[in-house]
């Protein structure tokens, strides 16, 4: 029996394609000197989790797959996945800033156009309920039916209806798509940061925070098209009445930015990427975790000695334990189990067991609790302000003048690139003696500081120089943020835990337009409550129990 091979992930020479074969089964039962068949120690050194997480049969096949990948490195594939996973950070930044770029000009009287002044918020709300909804499908997905379905469709969603988007006849059409397309955006990053970390080796986990240098670029590649496109193609700033001919520039922005992702649908779409060898190994397939991980292997051009014998043998020593509380149990169970839970696994697919387990003791409930409420404070205080900046940029020029359309997109350019080198800095502090709590609490405290001093400014040079330092120290946090969350949890379910602090962010998120409404664009106290709320999880991240520096994340 020999189990085929997807296509390579890059052009092969002819000396290659021959060397390139089939796995077979033998190469991945029989090692060539199989160890003691003993269920390892519960918990090393290195290990972030221990027996009191999840099941000690669990975590010592995890760690097994770990140390395969240990074994394999960091090679072609992963460096393919640090592009095409990158797509999702940036995804997950483009669509929000999309929507607080057009924000401003849809004022139409013969096309979208807010029904009234102060209820424009209405087009936020909308965004963050599609995200919501995409945030708790995608992730409970990824844990049930697999990774891959989700990585490739979650760009398809966002790419088809922002181009339908910029055809919209009216302001509740274009609310529509936006939730439409954000319902593709909510699952980007619960999805694309289990599919990368779990093909990491644990050397190489500190890639993850690096990932937010893909979210900065996307915040940076929105500000420039909508600068180039809509301070062009949008009614002069001199005209008290904007007619839909001379107002195209949203209109080009969405056609724009939903044909760019489509293009990375496609990217995604025609090169194979594999199912995580950890969610086979979360449903009970070991023969298929063992063969992916012997496939990643032949794409970095090495070699691993880990054959599914090892893992069946940890099978076999559970099966001899349990015989001895139970006489009951039956012997059958022993190499099949990994078939006897697969099917088991299909049939509860949609019952609650995932979400359980993310509190399956009292150390991860904690854990679990903290990041999600963390998650949840940071989803109202980021778009409570994040979401009105080219609003704030425009109505706080000098002495109260509006500025021009063309300085509110070239000043919100300017502070979305000061962002992109505090996501590469982020990368490299979690490395440090401060670890990712420290440097998560320290951006989170940071930004709040920067956003109350913002609130000074009397010019908007001014304004536009305490931004920028929000926008960096804003990029530090969150590059940590989604590094640390995927890391806390287990692979088993990790994408349904992250989707879980993620859906708890787009819920506080919904109420960011109502408090905006309610207290009044045009005041600071948006901003007042941004900082403080940013402050405040920044103080919730000193009590995380769990401290990702060093360890091998199962």
């Amino acid at each position: 029996m020999s189990s085929s091979i997807p296509p390579r992930l890059y052009d092969m020479s002819p000396t290659e394609s021959k060397k390139q074969e089939d796995v077979s089964e033998t190469e991945l039962v029989y090692p060539v000197e199989l160890a003691d068949a003993t269920i390892q120690p519960s918990k090393s050194d290195d290990d972030l989790f221990d027996s009191n997480d999840f099941s000690k049969t669990y975590l010592a096949k995890s760690r097994i797959l770990s140390n395969a990948m240990n074994e394999i490195g960091f090679g072609r594939y992963q460096w393919y996945l640090f592009f095409v996973a990158g797509f999702g950070w940036m995804s997950d930044n483009i669509w929000p800033v999309c929507t607080s770029l057009i924000l401003m000009r849809l004022d139409e009287v013969d096309g979208p156009h807010p029904p009234a002044e102060g209820r424009a918020p209405y087009l936020t709300l909308s965004q963050n309920l599609g995200l919501l909804v995409g945030a708790m499908v995608w992730s409970l997905s990824a844990d049930t039916i697999g990774r891959r379905w989700a990585f490739n469709l979650t760009f398809l969603f966002t790419g088809v209806f922002a181009v339908i988007a910029g055809a919209s006849p009216n302001f509740a059409s274009i609310c529509v798509f936006d939730a439409l397309w954000s319902f593709g955006v909510g699952g980007n990053l619960p999805v694309d940061s289990a599919i990368f970390l779990e093909a990491l080796p644990s050397s190489h986990q500190w890639l993850l925070t690096v990932m937010s240098f893909w979210w900065a670029i996307g915040q940076v590649i929105a500000n420039l098209v909508s600068w180039g496109l809509i301070s062009n193609f949008s009614c002069p700033d001199d005209e008290s009445v904007c007619h839909r001919a001379d107002n195209k520039g949203w209109r080009y922005f969405l056609f724009t930015m939903g044909g760019m992702t489509l293009l990375m649908f496609a990217a995604r779409f025609l090169v194979s990427v594999y199912e995580s060898p950890k969610f086979y190994l979360a449903k009970g397939d070991d023969y298929k975790a063992v063969e992916t991980i012997h496939k990643i292997a032949r794409i970095n051009g090495k070699t691993c000695t880990l054959t599914v014998e090892e893992l069946y043998a940890i099978d076999r020593q559970e099966q001899e334990e349990s015989d001895l509380d139970d006489s009951k149990s039956s012997d059958a169970k022993s190499v099949t189990q990994g078939t006897t839970n697969l099917i088991v696994e299909k049939l509860r697919k949609y019952n609650f067991e995932h979400i359980r387990q993310c509190f399956g003791s009292r150390k991860l409930a904690i854990s679990s609790i903290l990041v999600i409420l963390s998650w949840a404070v940071i989803g109202l205080a980021f778009p409570l302000y994040n979401a009105f900046l080219p609003y704030y940029l425009e109505t706080r020029g000098n002495a109260n003048e509006p500025l021009s359309v063309a300085k509110t997109y070239r000043n919100s350019l300017i502070v979305s690139a000061i962002g992109v080198p505090g996501s590469l800095i982020a990368g490299v502090l979690v490395e440090f003696r401060i670890g990712r709590k420290g440097t998560l609490c320290l951006s989170l405290i940071l930004t709040g500081v920067f956003l109350f001093a913002s609130t000074t400014a009397k010019t908007s040079n001014a304004y536009l120089g305490w931004n920028c330092t929000f926008s960096f120290f804003s990029d530090i946090m969150y590059g940590v943020l989604y590094a640390y969350t995927p890391e806390v949890f287990p692979s088993k379910v990790r994408g349904t835990a992250v989707g879980l602090a993620a859906s708890a962010n787009r819920i506080l998120g919904i109420f960011s337009p109502v408090i905006a409404m309610r207290a009044n664009l045009t005041t600071s106290a948006p901003i007042f409550v941004s900082g403080a709320l940013f402050i405040f999880a920044g103080i919730l991240v000193v009590f995380f129990p769990y401290e990702p520096r060093g360890k091998s994340s199962f």
